[in-house]
């Protein structure tokens, strides 16, 4: 028992020697001239703030420390260029670790939040409401195949059967997306490898996942991105989530399913579009506390020793 009790006191020794050299070595990346000229040059006089709360994620977060530097330093220019917080707390944008079973190294990757895709939105100036709600059984009645109108019903239980999210523009165009519970299920079956085997941020905040793949799908195929600042921002931020970038002005990589990425197009916003009347949307309701937590950053799930390695390639979407 002693000799066991002396073998984890020496691993833990061994440890923390490394955790401060990694901080060492990221800190010195961070105030690496050429990217403290770049943040400035994105941020102004805000650079120094966020590089501050840079620092203080990855140090913080050992698993981060762990990721090869540019890969965060580059997940971060993407948070940086949208101008978007990557505090925690806000749930509006994250940088998520993972090993890369390819690369043989542990890497960052960029994603968004569903709260930081609404404001992004907003900032356009053209959306006049957007939402993203749960619906309950008895809430929809029937759902127009051809216009996508939704025929409102009455709530009868607390049994959640799908998911909505609607967009409405100033010049009267408006649309409804409708994913039922099972058809997100098997989206989350298709782009989560750990949702497959049973763990992590699919399993443990379904709710919140399933509402920011509404939105997301809603805003990547009738979202307004033109090709002024605002609106292109959304575009990019609807391409670079859950990418890897090994550099700030390097492609797109996605770990997951690359072949099944969403495309993003620019264009102007729709003119002779039909309107759906807002009445026959949903209302607005707020999830459980228990399905969607207080913006709580995406966290690691147990995991079994036959998960492994093959577990942690793969990356999750963020839970907000």
């Amino acid at each position: 028992m002693y000799a066991q009790d002396m073998g984890k006191g020496n691993a833990v020794v061994r440890q923390q020697p490394q955790t401060a050299t990694l901080r060492v070595n990221f800190e010195k990346a961070v105030n690496n001239d050429m990217v403290k000229s770049k943040f400035r040059e994105v941020l102004g006089k805000n650079a120094e703030g966020f590089v501050g709360s840079l620092l203080s994620l990855v140090k913080n977060n050992e698993l981060l420390l762990k990721a090869a530097p540019n890969t965060v330093i580059a997940a971060a220019m993407q948070a940086a260029t949208l101008k978007l917080p990557i505090n925690q707390n806000l749930g509006l944008a994250y940088i998520v670790p993972y090993w890369n079973s390819k690369a043989k190294e542990n890497q960052a990757q960029f994603q968004m939040g569903w709260k930081g895709l609404v404001q992004l939105a907003e900032r356009t100036g053209q959306y006049k409401t957007i939402n993203a709600s749960i619906v309950y059984e008895g809430q929809i009645e029937d759902i127009d195949f051809i216009t996508g109108n939704i025929i409102r019903g009455k709530k009868i239980s607390d049994t959640v059967v799908g998911y909505v999210a609607y967009i409405e523009f100033l010049n009267g165009f408006s649309k409804t997306f409708y994913m039922s519970k099972e058809e997100v299920e098997a989206h989350a079956s298709k782009y989560s490898q750990s949702y497959r085997k049973g763990y992590g941020v699919w399993k443990d905040n379904f709710d919140a996942m399933a509402l920011k793949t509404v939105i997301k799908l809603l805003i990547s195929k009738y979202g307004i991105m033109s090709i002024e600042m605002e609106s292109s921002s959304l575009a990019r931020a609807l391409a670079a989530d859950q990418a890897i970038m090994e550099s700030e002005d390097e492609m797109y990589t996605y770990a997951d399913n690359p072949q099944d990425t969403i495309s993003v197009e620019v264009q102007e916003p729709p003119q002779d579009a039909r309107t759906i009347n807002v009445n026959d949307i949903p209302p607005a309701e707020e999830p459980p506390a228990a399905s969607i937590p207080a913006a709580e950053p995406p966290a690691e799930a147990p995991r079994t020793a036959q998960q492994g390695n093959e577990a942690e390639s793969q990356p999750e979407e963020c839970p907000f």
